[in-house]
């Protein structure tokens, strides 16, 4: 072999070296942004579950007050019936003592 397919040996070696290197620091890359792409996915899934469930419990609020808003003034209604009531007493007793 002569000295300068020797030459040409040892750089490309060199090179071959270099981009083994090159290629083992992708290869981390990848994994670490692999692993931080299941965080993220986990994280978002966790999220995305807990707007549901954030939902369902405004939902269930929302239905509790409309509910509770017809119930006071169904109360409302039943307190002036049975205030009525109390003085059409009042006048019949007062008519019976007259």
């Amino acid at each position: 072999m002569t000295k300068k397919d020797e030459t040409l040996l040892a750089e490309f070696e060199i090179r071959m070296r270099q981009l083994m290197y090159l290629c083992d620091g992708l290869k981390e890359e990848n994994a670490s942004l692999k692993n931080a792409l299941v965080e993220k996915t986990q994280s978002v899934e966790l999220l995305s579950s807990e707007v549901e469930m954030l939902k369902r419990k405004y939902d269930n609020l929302k239905f509790v007050k409309s509910i509770s808003s017809e119930i006071s003034e169904d109360t409302q209604q039943a307190k002036n019936r049975l205030s009525k009531l109390v003085r059409d007493v009042d006048k019949c007793i007062a008519m019976l003592k007259k």
